[in-house]
């Protein structure tokens, strides 16, 4: 599978610590488009933070079904996968975390118009936006440095988080 970047401590000027036996992480995220070409985004509104819907992977869980599940939850979809753009690779030093996601391109087939999510989303505020892409990539980049840490995630992951949906949206944008 084509690895589309790796994302490092060193990408926000940290120095990486050594992992040994680290964890590791399987999810699935991406674009998820409607026939308007507005794009799917999650807002959390108590942290401040713009990203791509997607989440970790499930047990007995391809990564396709990982990210309809996902879509059904944070956006409250049904989607056809239109196609798969590649990996993404986050080494996480200071938590010993290594995350590889996978990066699908979708389209709605069915809005329900109802969100499932998870108690963390709730406690954070999230909330479902449907943007342009450059549009969305502008507050995905902007909200980089006001973020504010939650119970479920601190500053270090979250910018993570960031970081690597702005790197798959500007790829998106560029490829499309």
């Amino acid at each position: 599978m084509n690895i589309l970047f790796k994302l490092t401590d060193k990408d926000f000027g940290l120095e990486p610590v050594e992992m040994k036996d680290c964890k590791i992480r399987i999810a699935s995220r991406g674009i998820v488009m409607r026939d308007d070409g507005k794009i799917a985004i999650q807002y959390k509104t108590n942290k401040k933070e713009y990203k791509l819907v997607g989440g970790g992977m499930e047990e007995n869980e391809d990564p396709q079904t990982t990210f309809k599940r996902e879509v059904l939850e944070e956006a409250g979809c049904e989607i056809d996968i239109i196609s798969q753009l590649g990996i993404v690779e986050e080494y996480k030093s200071l938590q010993n975390l290594k995350q590889i996601s996978n990066i699908f391109i979708a389209k709605v087939t069915k809005d329900l118009h109802k969100l499932n999510l998870d108690k963390g989303e709730t406690i954070e505020g999230a909330i479902l936006l449907w943007l342009e892409p450059r549009e969305a990539l502008q507050l995905i980049t902007d909200c980089y440095d006001k973020l504010i840490p939650s119970e479920f995630d601190d500053i270090y992951s979250t910018r993570f988080v960031v970081l690597r949906d702005r790197k798959i949206l500007e790829y998106y944008i560029k490829n499309n």
